[in-house]
């Protein structure tokens, strides 16, 4: 097939709708993207181990196990592709627990489908840059914070972000993902540090930097 062949690779959307996976399917592959779509996550489970797509739009109500439960599955944090999760208006708080789960971010329905194309275009490109500027490990990722929770990789990614003097805007832009979901990682980050405020945060980094 002559698309196949131009193909920016694959998307697999989990989704109970009929109606979302088509409008999905339909945008998406107009986007340049080939779309395999699963009505639960079992099945996209089955796949999604044996190999691995650009990036998976996850939806959290889905029958059975909930898009949360096989996000945890698939272990977020660590698959090799951004993973987005799907959510109604209601379920924020959801999608801000997805997100400690190891998602990328969460795209809100009802959505534009030019809007959901930008932003997988820009996650997938950040993510492929992230993986590769990983190889070369970074300061924030060797430090370790005595004491205190340890961060995520991605609460790493953000406090580097925050460091380098970036406003949540860029450091969305630099990660792909949006300004909202850095303010949810930057507000996580402090509270485990046991920062006050933003120039405690700078302070404690700088502070575990010297003694390392």
């Amino acid at each position: 097939m002559a698309e196949k062949a131009h193909s920016r690779g694959e998307i697999f959307v989990v989704d109970d709708d009929p109606a979302v996976r088509d409008t999905l399917s339909m945008v998406l592959s107009a986007g340049g993207y080939q779309v395999i779509c699963f009505a639960d996550g079992a099945a996209l489970l089955a796949v999604a181990r044996t190999r691995t797509p650009s990036c998976i739009l996850l939806d959290v109500h889905i029958p059975g196990k909930s898009g949360l439960d096989i996000l945890k599955e698939l272990h977020g944090e660590d698959y090799p592709a951004p993973i987005f999760m799907i959510s109604g208006q209601g379920d924020i708080s959801m999608a801000v627990s997805a997100i400690k789960s190891g998602a990328l971010d969460f795209i809100e329905k009802p959505f534009r489908g030019s809007e959901i194309v930008a932003r997988l275009d820009e996650a997938i490109e950040a993510y492929a840059r992230r993986q590769a500027e990983n190889n070369s490990a970074s300061r924030i990722a060797t430090l370790h914070f005595p004491g205190r929770e340890p961060l995520t990789r991605r609460e790493r990614e953000v406090l580097e972000q925050f460091t380098a003097g970036a406003s949540n805007k860029e450091a969305g832009r630099h990660l792909g993902i949006s300004p909202r979901t850095i303010e949810d990682h930057r507000a996580n980050i402090m509270k485990k540090l046991g920062a006050r405020n933003a120039a405690d945060l700078v302070r404690i980094v700088m502070t575990t930097s010297r003694q390392a």
